[in-house]
């Protein structure tokens, strides 16, 4: 009996000193920079939110907040890297739907989007917007398709990445209007922006944020939007849906993942600090201005893990219609 009685103390003991440790991390953390790796090259949507929410945690805060540029594989060496990292809130991962699209995109991954990571929170949404160069002869979405039929495969579309939302925003719009437009990947919607502008290729579905600018500056021209409503910040810009696709849509999103074995007391914390700084003017009005749209409320661990692997299961299907691979 008092052995017993023994191991239930001890059990209660553990347990207790458990919940004091966890409460005693969401006390602290972070008590030490905070990497955030993002698996573009800089320019790109992904780095702008992730550099958005890293400063207005620093601020908030008051602990540096870094962004970390790891390129490459459609943001696969960053989520690699990332997954392999101490579960310790310490380094995060600022993952996007191109993570979701890659589960069934690539053969062979080095981690597993749902085993090796836990999400934490949505950061924001974004509409892909369709840009070509000015200098081509194309003026609206009937124009480019008309185009694209009369030039196969000479007309060409930028992507950040092969599987990234703005690949499979072409690939899906190839399918649906029987056209055959080249696809030529980059590491990161920033160089490829750099070379639509350069006349190096000629059109893009471009995450809005990464291409708006250029759009303003006369250097891009726009066509459409690829959500199914015009978007609030710019309702100049007809929509896909409107110009003769009905029903096509694709809307880029990002969010914070960190590895899992993450004390739940660090996720919890993460989230309601990244809940909070979403929530300041200068926030919204960052994202106002750059065509980031904010996460639905109220934004929970449980909501964002939900949302996840729904879009695990969308993709996928589209992948395997669409029939692409990467090795």
């Amino acid at each position: 009996m008092r052995v017993m009685m023994s191991i239930a103390s001890l059990g209660s003991l553990l347990l207790f000193t458990l919940c004091s440790t966890a409460s005693a991390q969401a006390n602290t953390y972070p008590d030490k920079p905070v990497t955030l790796v993002v698996g573009y090259a800089p320019g790109g949507a992904t780095d702008r939110v992730a550099r958005l929410v890293a400063k207005a945690l620093t601020e908030q805060i008051k602990q540096t907040f870094i962004v970390e540029n790891k390129a490459g594989a459609n943001s696969n060496i960053g989520a690699e890297q990332v997954a392999r990292a101490k579960p310790d809130g310490y380094t995060v991962y600022v993952g996007s739907i191109a993570n979701t699209i890659n589960r069934t995109l690539y053969n062979k991954l080095n981690y597993d989007l749902v085993k090796d990571f836990t999400q934490v929170a949505m950061l924001a949404s974004v509409p892909n917007i369709l840009v070509v160069n000015p200098n081509l002869p194309i003026k609206s979405v009937q124009e480019y398709i008309a185009y694209a039929k009369a030039n196969p495969n000479k007309l060409s579309c930028a992507s950040s990445g092969s599987g990234s939302s703005i690949h499979l925003s072409c690939e899906l719009f190839k399918s649906e209007t029987g056209t055959t437009i080249l696809h030529v990947p980059y590491k990161g919607s920033g160089p490829a922006v750099s070379d639509l502008v350069g006349g190096q290729v000629d059109s893009m579905f471009d995450n809005f944020p990464a291409s708006i600018a250029q759009v303003r500056a006369g250097k891009l021209r726009v066509l459409g939007v690829t959500t199914l409503e015009r978007v609030p910040f710019a309702p100049e810009v007809p929509t896909i849906a409107e110009s003769g696709l009905p029903g096509f849509f694709v809307t880029s999103w990002f969010g914070v993942m960190v590895p899992v074995g993450t004390p739940q007391a660090v996720v919890d914390k993460l989230n309601t600090e990244i809940n909070r700084a979403l929530n300041t003017t200068e926030i919204r009005d960052a994202y106002f201005q750059a065509g980031f749209v904010m996460p639905p409320s109220p934004n929970s661990q449980a909501q964002f893990n939900t949302f996840v692997q729904a879009e695990i299961e969308r993709w996928a299907k589209v992948v395997t219609k669409a029939n692409i691979k990467v090795d």
